[in-house]
């Protein structure tokens, strides 16, 4: 049995998607309708950048979207996979969005206008340059949970990725101080390029815009399971995932236990379908033994059906 996972922030880059633009015309109609619905080129931003450009969350978003909705659709379209089989669908952060969409619980225009919207209400959630947000790698949950309750600082956990990497939100000055304490016991730690400090009570002001937009969409039951980063847990109803998508955006991505419910579950095989390959490499992190395909390529669709 195979699950499908669709990537979030972090995955983007200049030029994801261009291969397949340039030689599909199923990618280019996909792409063009994007540029017409949101009323800017987000394409161009997508090709040529620049990168901070890119990077700012109300583009980041769609952005990555856009270019799993494209892969999922060449695949399916053009190629003739079979995604019907799937056993659970699951995303990291905006993924959830992308595989709401690309298993019809979403229509595409929806999920474009409502990542644009999402990406700006989170990025303008706090002051510009006042949020940060770091990974701690080699640390487990417990661990960074006594760390932050040891030195009193107002931290907080924002992801959890993988046994060997948890992700931090907070203001700008505690992110720094906390690194500092990492520092000094030796604890490997990453500041992120994000806009803002997401999954946490400092996304409040995102929450309070968008809770009615988000339960004002048209969100319909979904055929394949959706494994919610807020529960960790299956779900089917349309109602129950847009609470959940509220939810989700000042709630912990618990994307271990996500992954290890999958697993538990039966899934062998995952697939990623999206630009880069961060999930691939935490579900490996999670289990060794998981066998994982990222999709991002003509070669690689083209392997799907050998895989599963």
């Amino acid at each position: 049995m195979f699950s499908v996972v669709f990537p979030g922030q972090g995955s983007q880059k200049i030029g994801m998607g261009k291969e397949l633009f340039d030689k599909f015309e199923i990618v280019k109609k996909i792409f063009k309708d994007a540029d017409d619905l949101l009323e800017f080129p987000i394409s161009k931003i997508i090709f040529e950048g620049p990168e901070d450009k890119l990077n700012l969350t109300e583009n980041t978003q769609p952005a990555i979207f856009l270019t799993s909705y494209a892969i999922f659709s060449l695949a399916k379209k053009e190629f003739g996979f079979n995604f019907n089989k799937t056993q659970f669908i699951a995303g990291h952060s905006l993924g959830e969005y992308s595989a709401l969409c690309c298993y019809g619980a979403l229509s595409f225009e929806d999920t474009l206008k409502i990542l644009n919207i999402r990406g700006k209400s989170m990025q303008d959630a706090i002051p510009a340059k006042e949020g940060s947000m770091l990974a701690v790698l080699g640390s487990n949950l417990k661990v960074v949970e006594d760390i932050i309750k040891k030195i009193k600082l107002e931290c907080y956990i924002a992801n959890d990725n993988s046994p060997q990497q948890v992700v931090i939100s907070g203001l700008k000055k505690n992110i720094e101080i906390f690194s500092e304490h990492l520092n000094k016991l030796k604890i490997k730690n990453i500041k992120l390029n994000v806009s803002a400090p997401f999954h946490c009570s400092l996304m409040k002001k995102a929450t309070e815009n968008m809770r009615e937009k988000i339960l004002n969409l048209n969100l319909k039951d979904i055929q394949n399971p959706i494994v919610t980063n807020f529960k960790a847990e299956p779900s089917i109803s349309g109602l129950e995932i847009k609470n959940l998508l509220v939810s989700q955006i000042e709630g912990k991505v618990r994307w271990f236990e996500s992954v290890e419910f999958m697993i538990k579950k039966g899934t062998k095989n995952f697939i990623e379908i999206g630009p880069g390959k961060v999930l691939c490499g935490l579900i490996k992190r999670i289990n060794k033994n998981a066998n994982i395909k990222s999709i991002n390529s003509e070669k690689d669709i083209r392997e799907l059906s050998s895989y599963v």
